[in-house]
């Protein structure tokens, strides 16, 4: 397996006239997926807070072709994500697709041992951009009565040393599945794609692996506790592997699509049979 997953090979051009936000769309998962919406023909916002991942993500777009803009914004904040509609309606008139894949692990390590200020970075960082961004865009598909949100997860709601991320991941899964039913009513699809272990490639170094989301740095017993929860996670998957973003993104074009088009309010577990 090369780890290149060709759009046209199945669905090509599902998305073809569609606006597409993609948040965190500056590496990993976010810029597969932005890769692969573009493939499929949508016109995609590269949305993320710092300007050298969005700008390696927008020069990937141009060279494959796809129509893409920038915005720079700080999602951990709903001014933020206001902003990020209003340069999207402004630029296109509409927002048809918005994928909410902001977040990640900054430490791990037992509950007991993270500290009050760590335990509300870990919601702010992984929560709060998926809530403020979903509220910001509600009116805009509202208005065109149609509109698909496709939110990040996590299968670390069973998992071991991220229990303030994962708190905020099972609060994404929660919130989709709300607004899925608040919202039905205006023809606006919310799902979520929950992600197992998932390898981080370098597109300059193929297969390059990178600690995912880790941004704190670990002292020996730290990185012990790190490669415990790896090990978990690997003995739960049925095929021994970890994802690659190609595969996350492939789940989340699917839900983002017309193909999806009788499916809201569901999860979709990407994870190699993780349980």
């Amino acid at each position: 397996m090369t780890g290149e997953l060709d759009a046209r090979a199945a669905g090509a051009r599902r998305l073809k006239g569609k606006v597409c936000i993609v948040t965190g769309a500056g590496q990993g998962i976010g810029a597969a997926t932005a890769r692969r919406l573009g493939e499929e023909g949508g016109t995609v916002v590269v949305a993320d807070r710092v300007d050298e991942g969005a700008t390696k993500t927008m020069a990937d777009l141009h060279e494959h072709g796809v129509e893409a803009r920038k915005v720079l914004v700080d999602l951990g904040t709903f001014a933020g994500a206001q902003e990020l509609m209003s340069q999207t309606v402004a630029a296109y008139g509409r927002i048809d697709v918005l994928v909410n894949n902001v977040g990640g692990t900054i430490w791990i390590k037992p509950f007991h041992l993270y500290k009050e200020d760590e335990i509300k970075a870990e919601i702010e960082r992984s929560l709060f951009p998926t809530l403020w961004c979903c509220s910001a865009v509600l009116p805009a598909m509202m208005r065109q009565k149609s509109g698909s949100i496709v939110n990040v997860g996590s299968q670390s709601t069973r998992g071991l040393y991220r229990l303030p991320y994962a708190t905020s991941k099972g609060g994404i899964l929660a919130l989709s599945k709300v607004l899925a039913m608040e919202y039905g009513r205006y023809g606006i699809r919310v799902n979520a794609m929950a992600p197992g272990g998932t390898e981080i490639i370098d597109r300059v170094t193929p297969r390059q692996f990178i600690a995912p989301g880790v941004m704190a740095e670990e002292d020996e017993e730290e990185a012990e506790y790190r490669h415990e929860m790896a090990e978990d996670i690997r003995n739960q998957q049925a095929l021994r592997r970890r994802g690659l973003p190609e595969e996350q993104a492939a789940a989340i074009a699917f839900l983002a699509s017309d193909d999806a088009s009788f499916i809201t309010g569901q999860v979709i577990n990407c994870s190699g049979g993780q349980s």
